[in-house]
């Protein structure tokens, strides 16, 4: 049962851990669910309220700093609220639409619709574009690590 449990545990976290870059997979809620399927599966006896406590403020300044670091991103290359917008759609629409590089295409195209849809020029629309690219890797980049960090505290814990 150990170790069912463990390659349960480790196949959730290379989902969470690809969920970092593709927006589809539950990230951050892959990682979090590990824990319980190690708590129902070996026990909850190790991860006590300060594992849930740390683990949970993790979870949630990740899901905080996703969308906020994409959101600077935009915002700092000049973006209205219509490209912040336009970027997540592309993110998320991106990789259905065109396989693989829609990831990257996808938030770019999106950040730069919204923008021409308010009127705004194409040069300045195209710099939203690039800063959804920026936000884009910066907060897969936070995704990654604060992601990380809530494994390497799991493997801690429990190790």
């Amino acid at each position: 049962m150990a170790i069912t449990a463990w390659i349960l545990v480790i196949v959730l976290f290379v989902v969470g851990m690809a969920g970092a870059v593709y927006p589809v997979l539950p990230g951050a809620l892959a990682i979090y669910g590990a824990f319980f399927v190690y708590g129902w599966m070996i026990g909850f006896g190790p991860l006590g309220f300060w594992f849930w406590l740390i683990q949970t403020t993790i979870a949630a300044v990740l899901m905080i700093a996703d969308y906020a670091v994409s959101a600077l991103g935009v915002k700092r290359f000049g973006g209205k609220r219509a490209s912040v917008v336009g970027s997540t759609v592309g993110l998320l629409l991106g990789p259905f639409v065109i396989p693989v590089a829609g990831l990257l295409i996808g938030p770019f195209l999106g950040a730069v619709a919204g923008e021409l849809a308010t009127g705004t020029e194409l040069r300045q629309a195209l710099r939203a574009g690039i800063g959804a690219l920026v936000g884009f890797f910066s907060g897969m980049l936070v995704k990654v690590a604060l992601q990380l960090l809530m494994i390497a505290v799991f493997l801690i814990w429990v190790l």
